[in-house]
C-alpha cells in the first residue's frame, strides 16, 4: 500500500499511539503509520489514521475543524479536567436551570487564547505535560489562538450533580476539557469533561468511520485498501490545482511555476492523470501569482 487515509472510530480506553500500532500489524513491515491529530485515551470518536507517504500530510489533514458530542457534569471539579482525576473542589449544580446552561455555553463562542492543561500531551521544554504533573511538577505551557464555532446544548439533567450534553464545533488545539472546566467555572459550581466523543475531523465523519474489527477483517480478506480514502480526496477540503505533466515535473523538483489563479492560498496540485503531486501555495505578485510547492507527494 504506497499510501491512504483511514477514518477509524476510536474506542474509549485506548489511546491514539495504540489504534496507531493496531493498524500497522495489518500494513506491509516498513510502511509508515501515523495518526493526524491525537483523542484523548477516554474519548471515542473519529482519529483520522495515514499510511505510507499520507503520513506527510498530516499537517493538513489537522487544519479543518473538529466537532464533538461532549458531556459536562456540573457540581464537580477535578485536576484533570475529566472524569479521570481527582476531585478537587464540589458544588451544588441543583439552583442551575437550563436557561442559565445555555447563555453560559454561549459566552464560550469566539476566539479565545487556550492553553494545554497539565495532563495533555502537549510538550514544554521537550516533555510531555502529562509527565511533569505525574511528578507533581507545574509548567506554564503557552496560549494558542483557537476559536470555538458553536456551543449547542443538547440536553440538560438538572440536579446537585447536574450534567450537560452538548455538540461543539472548534478549531484545532481547542481541548474541550477546558471549555468543560470553563463553564462550571462561569456557573459558579466547577464542572468537568464526563464522556466526549468526536464526531467530525474536517471532512472525516464519525457516521463514514470504520471500527478496529473491520479494519482487522478487510486486512485479512485482502480489502484493506477500500477501506482507505486516497491522499488526494482525503485533502478534498483543498481547492484542486490540475497541473501540465511538465508542471507535475517541475512542481515535484521543488520548483515554483507562474499560474493565473485568482485566490491565494493552499491548494492540492495533481497531474492530467488527476494524482496528487503535493501541497502547493499561490502566492500573489504584483506581476501574478504563482504556485509554490510546500509539500511534494510523488506518486500517491
Amino acid at each position: 500500500m504506497n499510501a491512504g487515509v483511514l477514518n477509524v472510530l476510536k474506542p474509549p480506553g485506548m489511546t491514539s499511539h495504540d489504534v496507531v500500532d493496531f493498524v500497522r500489524r495489518f500494513v506491509p513491515r516498513r510502511t509508515r503509520v501515523g495518526h493526524a491529530g491525537t483523542l484523548d485515551p477516554s474519548a471515542a470518536g473519529v482519529l483520522v489514521i495515514c499510511l505510507g507517504v499520507a503520513t506527510r500530510l498530516t499537517q493538513y489533514l489537522m487544519e479543518g475543524d473538529k466537532e464533538y458530542r461532549a458531556e459536562v457534569a456540573l457540581g464537580v471539579a477535578t485536576d484533570t479536567l475529566d472524569a479521570e482525576g481527582a476531585v478537587v473542589a464540589e458544588g451544588d449544580a441543583s439552583s442551575l436551570s437550563e436557561e442559565e446552561v445555555r447563555a453560559a455555553s454561549a459566552s464560550l463562542v469566539g476566539p479565545q487564547m487556550m492553553a494545554p492543561p497539565m495532563y495533555s500531551a502537549a510538550r514544554v521544554g521537550g516533555e510531555r505535560l502529562y509527565e511533569l504533573a505525574r511528578r507533581g511538577e507545574s509548567a506554564e505551557p503557552k496560549p494558542r489562538p483557537v476559536t470555538v464555532h458553536s456551543a449547542d446544548l443538547v440536553a440538560f439533567s438538572p440536579g446537585a450533580r447536574a450534567t450537560a450534553l452538548f455538540d461543539i464545533r472548534c478549531s484545532k488545539g481547542t481541548y474541550v476539557r477546558v471549555l468543560a472546566a470553563q463553564l462550571g467555572e462561569r456557573l459558579g459550581v466547577g464542572g468537568h469533561l464526563s464522556f466526549l466523543v468526536r464526531t467530525a475531523v474536517g471532512r472525516h465523519l464519525l457516521r463514514d468511520a470504520v471500527t478496529l474489527e473491520e479494519i482487522a477483517e478487510a486486512a485479512e480478506e485482502g480489502r484493506l485498501a477500500a477501506l482507505c480514502l486516497s491522499p488526494s480526496a482525503a485533502l478534498a477540503h483543498l481547492p484542486e490545482v490540475q497541473v501540465s505533466a511538465a508542471g507535475a515535473r517541475a512542481f515535484a523538483n521543488g520548483n515554483a511555476a507562474p499560474h493565473q489563479l485568482a485566490a491565494a492560498g493552499l491548494v492540492r496540485v495533481s497531474d492530467p492523470e488527476g494524482r496528487l503531486v503535493g501541497i502547493g501555495e499561490v502566492l500573489s505578485r504584483p506581476d501574478g501569482s504563482s504556485l509554490t510547492p510546500r509539500k511534494v507527494i510523488v506518486g500517491s
